[in-house]
């Protein structure tokens, strides 16, 4: 029994004896932890010991690498999100504020008659201009004769307001095409801002489930290992208290 408790193993970091309970063999240990190790030592072999104190301390750089490693991507995402939030290579702008303040004086004529040419008030109105004009002419109201059937000053006055209505109207629809324009000039750069912004967003959530989730495991992984090499060392010590509590009794009882 005593053989089996002084066995001991030589540590592949700093070649001294530890009990075998104290550490443990390369080839049972994680390949990426396993693979840091022989960084430093290359030609270390799977049947190698290595002692629980400098297995601690291998596990504690990979944690930290992991999480250097983590640090310099999300900051390096968190560069690019804020370089594309405080790229101003394009101003938001209010489009029909623009245009309104741009406006000249023929411009804002064309648009009052493209507003009311195209309303129930100016259809109403003439219609009613005309009956009073025909029945005016009929009648002879007032004793006014001046445009007698077939009403030919009428309908030259009604060729002159459409000559006129005409361009005023296709002035307007110049106007409201450029405003739409502009405004669908604008909805896509807003639109191509926020597909970046969105972008890069997706990029760092997709870093999160990919890496940096992954890595917090296999973090706490590491440390459950850790825990379970201390809890196991406390059992064998204990195991050991109890034996050797054991031996000095019986030793005791003999004498």
């Amino acid at each position: 029994m005593e053989k089996e408790v002084k066995r001991s193993l030589k540590c592949l970091v700093d070649q001294k004896e530890y009990d075998l309970v104290d550490g443990v063999f390369l080839k049972d240990l994680d390949g990426s932890l396993r693979a840091l190790i022989r960084r430093d030592f290359p030609k270390a072999s799977d049947n190698q010991f290595i002692c629980s104190e400098h297995l601690v301390e291998y596990r504690v750089k990979k944690m930290d690498q992991m999480i250097a490693k983590d640090y310099r991507q999300n900051d390096k995402l968190t560069r690019k999100l804020t370089r594309v939030m405080e790229n101003d290579a394009y101003q938001m702008i209010d489009v029909r504020e623009q245009l309104e303040h741009s406006l000249t004086f023929g411009q804002k004529i064309a648009d009052g008659v493209a507003r009311f040419g195209g309303s129930w008030s100016f259809i109403l109105t003439f219609i009613g201009i005309m009956i009073f004009w025909i029945l005016l002419n009929i009648f002879h109201w007032f004793g006014v004769h001046f445009d007698p059937y077939p009403f030919i000053l009428l309908n030259l006055f009604l060729s002159m307001v459409a000559a006129i209505q005409a361009p005023l109207i296709m002035m307007s629809q110049n106007r409201s095409s450029e405003y739409d324009r502009m405004e669908s000039r604008n909805d896509y750069q807003v639109n191509q801002k926020s597909e970046e912004e969105i972008r890069v967003l997706h990029s760092k959530i997709d870093h999160l489930i990919q890496q940096d989730q992954p890595n917090l495991l296999q973090i706490q992984k590491i440390q459950t290992e850790m825990l379970g090499s201390i809890e196991s060392q406390v059992s064998e010590l204990r195991r050991l208290q109890q034996y050797f509590e054991a031996r000095d009794a019986t030793q005791k009882d003999q004498k």
